[in-house]
Parts: structure tokens; sequence; C-alpha cells
């Protein structure tokens, strides 16, 4: 579970094959420091599992099946990666519940400057238009993000400064894949709507599914 607050960027220094799988060593100051082997990182915002370290290296592997539902594919040497360790207990939440289980890979429409910000338009496949709301969460290459507007197929979320400069936004660039993972709250709340006889969500049959 991550929060979708990033740590650091990292960078792949390497990219290997095995059999059906992918191994990426990707250097970073910041976060090799605690990680263990076994642990998770948040790699753009998908789950991978640590599999080997040193001091300023990490290496995480992926299986087929992340490989196909994910921009993992699209990676280079040298491509740049938003990294954030997995959440503690008793941490604070500052961003919203992030799995790292992406849910599908998006495009950049466009980026646009609002003032400080950096307004930016994405598309996606509409068949998940029903997890996407306005003024809800949404994790972007792994970054917590509100949404701002929504139409079929698309939305739009407005990042800071600060967010722009420690995240891989600033090399985004029109046409860019990205990973998307929608809030994972109101899928839950989604399907437990639609396993009601009528279709109907009420407060008490929240109540009844323990939320």
């Amino acid at each position: 579970m991550f929060t979708g607050l990033i740590e650091d960027v990292g960078n792949v220094s390497e990219i290997k094959s095995r059999n059906n799988y992918r191994i990426l060593t990707i250097e970073s100051k910041i976060i090799t420091d605690e990680l263990k082997l076994g642990d998770s990182v948040s790699c753009d915002g998908a789950c991978l599992t640590v599999v080997n370290k040193s001091s300023v290296k990490f290496s995480v592997e992926a299986s087929q099946e992340t490989a196909a539902v994910t921009i993992l594919k699209s990676y280079n040497k040298g491509s740049r990666l938003n990294l954030e360790r997995a959440l503690k207990v008793g941490s604070r939440l500052g961003g919203h519940f992030v799995t790292g289980h992406i849910d599908c890979i998006g495009a950049v429409v466009s980026l646009v400057t609002v003032g400080e910000s950096l307004q930016i338009n994405v598309s996606y496949d509409k068949l998940f238009d029903k997890y996407v709301i306005e003024k809800g969460s949404v994790a972007i290459n792994g970054i917590s993000l509100t949404i701002n507007e929504k139409s079929s197929g698309s939305l739009s979320v407005n990042l800071i400064p600060h967010s722009v400069k420690n995240t891989t936004v600033s090399n985004w660039k029109k046409g860019d894949p990205v990973n998307l993972e929608f809030d994972m709250i109101g899928k839950y709340v989604l399907n437990i709507d639609q396993k009601t006889n009528n279709n109907i969500l009420t407060k008490d049959k929240l109540f009844e599914s323990g939320w």
C-alpha cells in the first residue's frame, strides 16, 4: 500500500530479461537506505518487489502480466521513474490509498501552464469511466492527484510547482504513456453497488457491507 507521495526520482541503469520476467536496476539516492530484499516499491505507480540492492541501486522484478499492463515496456536505460516505499503503519497519509496495481495505461493529451500550476489532460479507455469522478483521486505514474474535470475517456489534473519539480512530470510530453490507478475506495463502493439486487446504493447497505 502506498500514498502517492513521491519520495525520489530514480534512473533506470540496467534492464535484463529472465524468461518472461523483466528485471530493472534503478539508481536512487534516497530510498535505498532502508530497503530490504522482498520490500515493495512503487515504480511509476506499479508495485514491484526488491530482489537485489546496494548502497545506491536496487533491482526489482516484473512478471509478464505486469509488463503487459504497465508502461514498463517503454523504459530504456536512463528512463526516470517516480519512486515510493510502501506505507508504514502509523504514518501520515498525505495522499490517498494507492495499491500499486495499475488499472490501465493512459496517454498525455496536453500540458498547459495555468498561472503557476500545470494542467495535464490524460486520455484512457472509456471502459474505466465508471471509476472517474470530479474531485476524486487518481494516481498517475504513482502521483496522487485530484481530478479537476472529466469527460468520457479523459480527465484533467493540476499540479503545483513543487509536484512538477520533484517528480518525472517535468519530462512528460504530449503522447507519453502513463500508468493509471483509479481510487480504490470508489472501486469497492461500485462493486458493492453492483451486487445489490436493485442496484440502488443506500447508507444502510454500506453499513451492512462493513463501511
